[in-house]
């Protein structure tokens, strides 16, 4: 589909749609960098300021995923003015207002059009020093793995659209890990031990770690300490899992070994399209700990271990 898009950036230009990164990277000048980035969403959930805060968490993590942080952004509004009240969209853009301003941004401005189905998220313009800057690729054989969220938000999204969630804590759980901003704030002496990132998004867990390896090193996984949101894998095994997911599936589980030894709401876990999902972190063997033990005081207790990178040829291994 991008083939005869001229791709020539010159030098200042470190990273664009090539290489699977998260989000563009910019030379501003020897020490820093700028990151650029734009997503949006179609509802996840009915309260309308609620579904703002989760669609701007979910544009900024892009930034927060190459170890930046976000300054500016604007509003991305598709709206069906015809269909729902203004009042619908002020509470949509004052929980992305929110968000925004809790991540240290500003928003700025943005962009409406009229459509039939409302549409909502941000354009955000963030930096990072160069010395900070985290990629996709780049873990290394004996990294840990470590995973800030749980899993399941697409599960729990399709159960929602379906009326189908009698727990109110899986609703709870859901709802508050797709609004939490990806913003773990590292310390200096912890960041440059984070050799790798990414976050978890529309590809899925599995999708993404694939795009972590690189074709140099496998990641062993074990399904058993991936966190996932309470109550989804009851709903998984009553059928309630997205599209998504399948061509989740169908894309990747020829780079997945194991997969017949683990019952199927596990495997549903690896390939369930996120929204907002959490960060995926290479680190060093001997901070992972310490690494952890950080995001879990920065408020993403449900963070894990769930891995280890060993040498390979760009497989998940299940163990």
């Amino acid at each position: 589909m991008l083939s005869g898009i001229p791709k020539e950036y010159g030098e200042r230009v470190l990273a664009s749609w090539n290489g699977n990164e998260d989000a563009a990277v910019f030379e501003l000048d020897r020490e820093r960098l700028g990151v650029l980035t734009v997503d949006f969403i179609t509802p996840v959930v009915d309260d309308p300021y609620t579904w703002g805060q989760v669609a701007a968490a979910n544009s900024l993590s892009d930034v927060f995923a190459m170890g930046g942080r976000p300054v500016v952004a604007l509003n991305v509004v598709c709206f069906p003015t015809k269909y729902l009240a203004l009042d619908v969209l002020k509470a949509i853009l004052s929980g992305g207002f929110e968000r925004v301003r809790s991540a240290g941004a500003f928003l700025v401005g943005g962009h409406s059009v009229q459509d039939d189905e409302p549409k909502y998220g941000l354009v955000v313009y963030g930096e990072v020093m160069k010395s900070d800057l985290w990629r996709t690729t780049g873990a290394r054989a004996g990294d840990k793995l470590i995973l800030t969220k749980p899993v399941g938000t697409g599960i729990a999204i399709t159960a929602i659209k379906a009326g189908m969630i009698e727990d109110e804590a899986t609703l709870t759980e859901a709802t508050e890990s797709m609004r939490a901003l990806n913003n773990i704030a590292l310390p200096p002496e912890l960041h440059a031990q984070v050799h790798a990132a990414t976050d978890v998004t529309g590809f899925g867990l599995a999708g993404h770690v694939l795009d972590m390896l690189g074709g140099s090193v496998d990641c062993v996984i074990s399904p058993a300490n991936v966190p996932s949101i309470a109550g989804v894998k009851d709903l998984a095994d009553m059928g309630l899992v997205p599209e998504g997911a399948y061509r989740n599936q169908a894309a990747y589980e020829g780079f997945v070994e194991g997969s017949g030894n683990f019952a199927r709401s596990d495997i549903d876990m690896l390939y369930d399209a996120q929204t907002s999902g959490g960060l995926l972190l290479a680190v060093s063997e001997n901070y992972s700990e310490a690494v952890l033990s950080h995001v879990r005081r920065k408020g993403f207790g449900r963070a894990e271990v769930i891995g280890t990178f060993k040498e390979g040829m760009g497989r998940i291994l299940l163990s």
